[in-house]
């Protein structure tokens, strides 16, 4: 992956999750609601297991997702981390706006 490729990634990546999680904070009045589903969204993203068999063939399934997380490349975590972070400034700016009295919704 070039570096221009993974530059654009992670800035779509934080736009995209910062603001899904603004969306949802001002929808929900949870303030931190996307940093709490970010990481299910993103075992979604990185394993290749159906979502069923984490409760029906739990063992496998783990054991699949830490061969898969444990083979991730440092650009897949760079873009990962660049989505929790605009997930965390989602909930930081809708704390700031709530404090100087700004109501949504």
């Amino acid at each position: 992956m070039s570096i221009g490729v993974l530059i654009i990634s992670m800035l779509l990546f934080f736009v995209l999750f910062f603001g899904i999680g603004f969306l949802l904070n001002m929808l929900l009045r949870m303030s931190w609601i996307m940093a709490v589903i970010f990481p299910i969204i993103a075992i979604l993203i990185i394993d290749k297991v159906r979502f069923i068999n984490y409760f029906t063939d739990s063992g496998n399934a783990f054991k699949d997702l830490g061969n898969r997380v444990m083979s991730l490349g440092s650009a897949d975590i760079l873009i990962l981390i660049s989505g929790f972070a605009g997930a965390i400034a989602a909930g930081i700016t809708i704390k700031m706006l709530r404090k100087n009295g700004y109501q949504m919704f």
